[in-house]
């Protein structure tokens, strides 16, 4: 991986600042995936703040700056600000990066599509989700994102890895999962 200038470095340690005083929470918790945790991480209480989600495109631009990608996504919600601040960002840095977004479940009506954005058969397609635990939700994006268009998967982002089981999971799925950060960022342990 490619090492980071100074301006980035310290866009990082303001995003893991950020993300430690407004989204991390000690205490046990349920997660979506029903497993308890002692630890629970808000992400849109970052994403979706104007100097979170900045700090949140320009980490991932540095992440994705020199790499073959034609658009990034993943599931709503955990996404949703993620990529349109990305979008955004990107055209202003100069390196414009396609984002899409996966639904929960397909359109009702219409064309009843599961994604709405700019994907084309034959992308190189980046996978990204807010807070990732069993890694679920990253490979139902996958499978969804595969099922959708002809495209090859060469990325998988999380911003926040709780360091459950989600990059065991998906490299037994073929997926390596860059984490933004985990645990041990987070909590130092």
């Amino acid at each position: 991986m490619q090492q980071l200038n100074t301006k980035n470095k310290e866009y990082k340690s303001r995003l893991l600042n950020c993300i430690k005083e407004r989204a991390v929470s000690i205490g046990e918790v349920t997660l979506s995936s029903g497993k308890t945790s002692d630890l629970y991480v808000d992400a849109k209480m970052v994403t979706l703040d104007p100097e979170g989600a900045f700090l949140t495109a320009m980490v991932l631009i540095d992440i994705l700056r020199n790499e073959d990608v034609d658009a990034i996504g993943g599931m709503t919600m955990g996404a949703d600000p993620i990529v349109g601040a990305l979008a955004a960002i990107s055209y202003v840095e100069n390196v414009p990066i396609k984002t899409f977004i996966i639904r929960k479940e397909p359109k009702k009506h219409g064309k009843q599509k599961w994604i709405e954005g700019p994907l084309l058969n034959a992308s190189k397609i980046a996978v990204i989700d807010d807070v990732t635990t069993t890694g679920k939700s990253l490979l139902t994006s996958i499978e969804i994102i595969k099922e959708a268009i002809d495209c090859e998967i060469v990325k998988v982002i999380s911003l926040v890895d709780r360091s459950e089981g989600a990059k065991e999971i998906l490299k037994n799925e073929g997926c390596e999962l860059i984490s933004v950060f985990n645990r041990k960022d987070l909590l130092g342990d």
